[in-house]
């Protein structure tokens, strides 16, 4: 390609003045503009990779129970397709917006490129409430959405995954939809089904697994012990709260926190009664126990060794990251360490482990499920469990390798990994026009 004006400086691109950083889309865009810049990329390719290849929008209409409709907006972003086909999350979500869209799709680029799936990224989703609206006027709205979006969606072409509120029972009618329009069964344009559908065993917490794997090799990075770490968990969800069980019998789980507060004992939780209580009453609020109550924000300000934030994007921000009295933080949600707060971490020595890198897990047995899919063959759970971590100690060992021979953080060394991966691809391809 032809050599154009250099790459610009990330100041010159996202200057740190404001608070722009603190989304998800400027702190997936700081990522790969800091990557680019230390790979010194093509000024090019750098255009191209710095925009999605696609986006599309649409309406809506859904029937509802009570009579009438209500017009919702969809989207699908498709970020790049170097790689391999689309594949990406389909988000159902009050107040959802195409710069989140965006960044989730770009994100998703990324880690399949660190993680070496052959995938490109994309994200979709429809700006509604779950909770607001009965099942069947879900089904509609996802079942008119995925109509709406068959010519550019299928095994080869875009793939969906599982993502806030879009369940297995969410996947299953995504995968009957396409199915009834082909005439037969595609079961590998989901990822994410039920079992019975042609999902995989080790999805269900499958996130909460590569987090498991990776934090040994981070504990030792970090120097901290590889048994008996005090461990704080921000978010209590599915990945939190199976994440709590894997390591609970290794480290000592200190906090555990949801959206009403978190409950703080530095002597360790009693994890189990705590969410078996969630699970019954749906939030720690009335939980009670051997523990201190204590404020989601507070718990940033408690001692621990590792902190893993598994909740919303930006959760260590500007504002608070100078406050973080963790040695290791473990991002189990994407972008919930902020461009700035990278930063003040980074000052302060500690060790940061890059969500596309932690979070690998569920994208590597999404990838598995769509193999299994094409080969028309399951795996065993012990079979998925050792392809996932091979693939993920893999990951780590190369980005760690880039960290150490460029004196960088793990979050730069993935990010520049990832970049070169897909630039490399696309360089390969050539421009098509």
């Amino acid at each position: 390609m032809a050599q154009g004006s250099p790459v610009p400086r990330v100041d010159d691109l996202a200057p740190l003045t404001g608070a722009q950083d603190e989304n998800a889309f400027s702190t997936m865009m700081a990522s790969f503009d800091e990557a680019a810049t230390q790979l010194g990329l093509d000024p090019d390719l750098y255009a191209t990779l710095r925009k999605p290849d696609r986006e599309v929008k649409i309406a809506v209409p859904t029937p509802l129970d009570r009579g009438g409709l209500s017009i919702f907006d969809g989207w699908r972003v498709q970020h790049n397709a170097g790689l391999g086909p689309y594949f990406g999350p389909l988000r159902l979500q009050a107040g959802l917006t195409i710069d989140e869209l965006r960044a989730l799709a770009g994100w998703m680029t990324w880690k399949c490129a660190v993680l070496d799936i052959p995938f490109g990224g994309s994200a979709g989703g429809i700006a509604l409430d779950p909770a607001a609206h009965s099942a069947v006027e879900l089904e509609r709205a996802v079942r008119r959405y995925v109509s709406c979006l068959l010519s550019d969606v299928g095994q080869d072409h875009d793939v969906f995954s599982s993502d806030m509120a879009s369940d297995e029972r969410v996947m299953a009618w995504v995968m009957d939809t396409v199915s009834m329009h082909s005439r037969f069964t595609e079961n590998a344009v989901v990822c994410g089904k039920p079992l019975a559908l042609g999902g995989t065993q080790g999805h269900v917490g499958a996130v909460a697994q590569g987090l498991r794997i990776v934090l040994g090799p981070a504990l030792a990075l970090a120097g901290l012990p590889a048994t008996g770490a005090r461990v704080m968990i921000q978010g209590a969800g599915i990945r939190g709260a199976n994440l709590a069980r894997r390591i609970g019998g290794l480290h000592v789980i200190v906090g555990l926190s949801d959206v009403t507060g978190a409950l703080y004992d530095e002597r360790g939780l009693d994890v189990e009664p705590i969410l078996r209580w969630r699970a019954e009453k749906g939030d720690l609020s009335g939980c009670t126990g051997r523990f201190e109550r204590i404020s989601n924000e507070e718990m940033l300000a408690r001692p621990c060794d590792v902190f893993v934030p598994c909740a919303v994007d930006t959760t260590v921000n500007r504002n608070n990251a100078a406050k973080l009295q963790a040695t290791l933080v473990v991002e189990a949600a994407y972008g919930s360490v902020s461009a700035r707060a990278d930063r003040i971490l980074a000052g302060k020595g500690v060790t940061v482990v890059p969500d596309i890198l932690a979070t690998g897990g569920g994208a590597i047995v999404n990838y598995f499920e769509w193999v299994q899919n094409r080969a028309g063959y399951a795996w065993s759970l012990d079979r998925v469990h050792k392809r996932q971590e091979r693939m993920l100690l893999a990951a780590w060992e190369q980005v760690l390798a880039i960290a150490r021979e460029q004196a960088v953080s793990l979050k730069m060394a993935a990010h520049m990994l990832a970049v070169r991966r897909v630039a490399a691809a696309d360089s390969l391809r050539g421009l098509y026009a």
